[in-house]
């Protein structure tokens, strides 16, 4: 476990220290986020984030490479640099987006290149723990695994849309699946807790709160697509190296539905970007338009509609996501009764921040009473 925090602390520092760098750079280079109609920021911001993020990804897995507890998933497998080759791919596809705002087509297109990079090296959904474990053929596991790695990296694009909305709620989730990762090493192996998947989503972390104090209200840059992108690949990436791994139903507490939290719980870590990138998608396309359309109405643009103010929003989509992704994991941790009531307890307070906004908005009340 201390290595896994120390290589955390390492992505969060490099991103840190780098990050005011790359502002200069976005600065000089242009890209710069305009304050358009469909945008919740008012001012002129700039974006390349993803830039910064990369070199603490980067970092911390070179310096894991050379780590003797680690340095037999480098030895044993191409899968960790070819993870980190495809994420730079599309770190430097979403920062070209940054700068000129690519089409469509082409986003997707790199992509998809990135996601056949990652299952031509190995890193691929060659199983599905639905009822035993399931072998998929090639070409079933080529496309399946392309789907992930796309919907991830576009789920998090659209979840982006808030000052340290998309870096929180990663940060979040990323820290449920990193224990996850790490619970299902520790039962695998008494002697070898090395896991891809936890060193995955220890970096990607430590990115994330790395990037968060130059990100959170007023953000000083934003990640943009190159961020973005990068992070939904990497913890696709993450969920592929865990799938199959081992059996989840030897874990303690996981007998009823063990077989089934390889899927839940990346979902649960990605319940707010999958639902807005689903929502986005059925309505684009009810409507006649291209799913990648740009409209005003994500979860964050409907949480400001009825009230909330941008910080609150922020954090009502965090506790959703502390929710549902611990909500997921508390099975092997705690008994059915304890995990009966976070549930029920944290889906109160999670209906109530969404739905009452006034009364997280004090300043709000005094001035309506001051007005009648």
């Amino acid at each position: 476990m201390r290595i896994y925090l120390f290589l955390l602390l390492i992505s969060a520092a490099v991103t840190y220290l780098v990050t005011p760098a790359v502002r200069l750079l976005a600065r000089r280079a242009g890209a710069m986020t305009a304050v358009r109609d469909r945008d919740v920021h008012d001012a002129v911001t700039p974006r390349l984030g993803g830039l910064a993020m990369f070199a603490g990804v980067a970092a911390a897995m070179l310096i894991a490479s050379n780590v003797p507890f680690l340095e037999g998933l480098f030895q044993d497998s191409r899968q960790p640099f070819a993870i980190l080759a495809a994420a730079g791919l599309v770190c430097l596809l979403g920062a070209a987006d940054d700068k000129w705002d690519l089409d469509w087509v082409t986003k997707l297109a790199g992509q998809v290149l990135a996601a056949v990079l990652l299952a031509w090296q190995g890193v691929s959904l060659v199983t599905l723990p639905i009822g035993g474990v399931t072998v998929l053929s090639g070409r079933t596991a080529l496309i399946l695994t392309v789907l992930v790695v796309v919907i991830s990296m576009n789920a998090v694009n659209f979840v982006d849309g808030l000052d340290g909305l998309a870096a929180g709620v990663m940060a979040i989730g990323g820290s449920a699946f990193f224990l996850y990762a790490y619970t299902l090493t520790r039962s695998a192996s008494t002697t070898d807790y090395s896991s891809l998947a936890a060193l995955l989503t220890a970096v990607l972390i430590g990115a994330c709160l790395g990037f968060l104090p130059h990100n959170m209200t007023r953000a000083r840059i934003f990640m943009g697509d190159s961020g973005s992108m990068m992070l939904g690949l990497l913890l696709a990436a993450s969920t592929i190296a865990v799938t199959g791994q081992v059996d989840p139903g030897r874990l303690s507490g996981a007998d009823f539905f063990g077989q089934f939290l390889p899927i839940l719980i990346p979902m649960g870590v990605m319940v707010i970007p999958f639902l807005d990138f689903a929502l986005a998608v059925v309505r684009r396309i009810g409507s006649g338009r291209s799913p990648f359309h740009a409209d005003q109405a994500h979860l964050h643009h409907r949480l400001l509609g009825i009230g909330h103010s941008k910080r609150t929003a922020v954090l009502i989509m965090y506790t959703w996501t502390v929710v549902i992704s611990v909500g997921l994991l508390l099975p092997l941790l705690v008994p059915l009764r304890a995990v009966v009531i976070f549930w029920a307890c944290g889906l109160l307070l999670a209906l109530l921040l969404t739905f009452d906004p006034l009364r997280w908005r004090p300043g709000r009340h005094r001035k309506d009473s001051h007005v009648s």
